[in-house]
């Protein structure tokens, strides 16, 4: 079974953000692990917790979503929630995974979560790929194999 993603929510209208939670509750791979109200709470729970995933509104008191999501040296995945369409563009410079333009519906959400799921399963089979390979290697000599360690290896004679 797959790993839950770790989700965090940054909305400031109570309503819109009750809703996304709901729809998040839905969808067996999301898990809510905080909400906050704004950017200034998000980067503490950013700080202290390991977060896969973010929902995050633009338009926000204090700091917008985005002027939030340039700040950040290592984002999460980000699937921005807005009822501004025209800030796409900018989130997409940002490297978002997705743009919600509120009022969205279930099946738009499905389909942004899946996305986010793709690319977390995506970046989890890279991370395995790139574990460490060993520090040697076998070579066949007089019918046994011999092992050879990279670091005993002056040169090497074809």
């Amino acid at each position: 079974m797959m790993q839950k993603i770790q989700t965090l929510v940054v909305e400031d209208e109570p309503l819109a953000r009750e809703g996304l939670l709901n729809y998040i509750r839905e969808v067996d791979f999301l898990h809510v692990l905080k909400e906050c109200e704004d950017a200034i709470d998000a980067n503490k729970v950013l700080a202290s917790e390991k977060i896969d995933l973010m929902f995050l509104d633009i338009q926000m008191p204090k700091i917008t979503g985005i002027d939030f999501l340039k700040s950040l040296k290592n984002p999460p995945m980000v699937i921005m929630t807005t009822a501004y369409p025209n800030f796409a563009l900018q989130g997409y410079e940002l490297d978002v995974l997705d743009y919600l333009v509120k009022p969205f519906p279930f099946d738009r959400f499905l389909k942004a979560a899946n996305k986010a799921r793709d690319f977390f399963e995506l970046k989890a089979k890279k991370s395995d790929v790139e574990k460490p390979v060993a520090d040697y290697f076998f070579v066949k000599c007089d019918y046994r194999y011999e092992k050879i360690h990279f670091k005993d290896i002056l040169y090497v004679e074809g």
